[in-house]
């Protein structure tokens, strides 16, 4: 205990002094870290370079310092979009292919000094452009089964990559994946039918996506859309003839139906989810294959594109809940078929069973069913489809 107070006495401290103020104009070894100012260091995104992505980044960053202009322009002069804070420029929109932009602006060091933004890129030319269509709207409803579907104007190569670009989001938490049934065309699908009520956001962010052979994506699009805040789900069953309306679960109609004759494979109701796909109060029904052409119908609910409809016939009223005598349709009377119509939408399951032909990718007259068969694949052999890992 003596020999640190010794010490400290002889460095003229007490033990619970403080050291004394350095004399004017001594150094120290952290002076000069002290006094010197940062200067600016910038990072341009891309500062150069040819065959650039037009979807970005595009941005400048710097430390420091800050930054007090920014430019990107085209070759037309056109200046870019974009936001700039204090030490991050980010362009806001989407650049074009195939062209020259140069970049402009200063960002200040906290030396004072000034420190220029430069460079100039060109963006990738593509050996074509591939355009995407959607089959939902804004602002629109569906039902509870209605899936999701990006059509393609041409055959995508790379399709993991375009996959990859394509998002959907749920205001309900909804397990659902993306399958490619085609070369030109991949659907979204929740593994159940989707909530009731679920705001749904879908985003296909393609501009600047390579889509393989040198191709890319022309322009993203969008749609935000709604589910009905019902479930409405038909049970068509061609074993018992009835046709029977469910909401929520519930049981509200019984009808007796007639469906597709079994002696002939064409005529055949398919088994499986069909989707509702439109409505029209009235229509024209034409069957060549049967020998038929312009007969008018009501109430008509077209629930696969292969010609399998719901919809009022009158003249098999006395056959309804006896014997199947259609050629593939739901036959309701009058009555029962506009209440069917009435209560659903576009989106609405219609669940057939019972019959001896599945509702598939294509049916034995090699007629495919078009919009929409998802329901029909099982959840396994679904994800499969998939292009990317989610």
């Amino acid at each position: 205990m003596i020999r640190p107070l010794v010490l400290a006495l002889l460095l003229g401290l007490t033990a619970c002094s403080a050291a004394p103020d350095a004399p004017s104009g001594a150094s120290s070894a952290t002076a000069p870290a002290e006094q010197e100012k940062a200067k600016a260091a910038l990072t341009v995104t891309p500062a150069s370079g040819e065959g650039i992505s037009p979807a970005g980044p595009f941005q400048v960053a710097v430390t420091g310092g800050s930054l007090t202009a920014v430019a990107l322009t085209g070759a037309d002069n056109r200046v870019v979009k974009g936001e700039l804070t204090a030490d991050r420029w980010v362009a806001t929109e989407d650049l074009g292919y195939d062209k020259v932009y140069s970049w402009s602006g200063s960002a200040k060091g906290q030396d004072g000094a000034e420190v220029p933004v430069s460079g100039s890129f060109r963006t990738v030319k593509p050996s074509k452009l591939i355009s995407a269509k959607l089959n939902v709207g804004d602002n629109q409803t569906y039902g509870v089964a209605m899936p999701l579907k990006v059509t393609f104007s041409a055959p995508v190569q790379d399709k993991a990559s375009v996959q990859k670009a394509m998002t959907v989001r749920a205001s309900v938490p909804t397990e659902g994946a993306w399958a490619w049934l085609s070369d030109t065309e991949a659907h979204w699908r929740p593994k159940e039918y989707w909530k009731p009520s679920t705001e749904v956001f879908l985003d296909v962010n393609v501009h600047g996506v390579p889509f393989g052979g040198g191709a890319f994506g022309k322009s993203d699009v969008h749609a935000q859309f709604k589910i009905a805040d019902r479930a409405l789900v038909a049970k068509a069953n061609t074993q018992t003839k009835r046709f029977e309306i469910y909401r929520d679960g519930v049981l509200l109609h019984d009808f007796p139906a007639s469906y597709g004759m079994e002696d002939d494979p064409r005529a055949v109701s398919r088994s499986g989810i069909h989707v509702v796909q439109q409505k029209e109060a009235s229509r024209l029904m034409t069957n060549r294959t049967f020998n038929y052409e312009n007969i008018p119908v009501t109430w008509a609910v077209l629930i696969s594109q292969n010609g399998e409809f719901v919809h009022e016939n009158n003249g098999t009223v006395a056959k309804q809940g006896k014997e199947n005598v259609s050629h593939g349709c739901a036959n309701l009377s009058g009555p029962n078929a506009k209440t069917f119509y009435d209560l659903t939408m576009v989106g609405d399951p219609v669940e057939v069973t019972g019959s001896t032909i599945q509702l598939g990718a294509a049916d034995p007259s090699g007629v495919a069913p078009g919009d929409y068969w998802e329901w029909t694949i099982d959840w396994a052999t679904w994800t499969s489809k998939s292009a990317a890992t989610p």
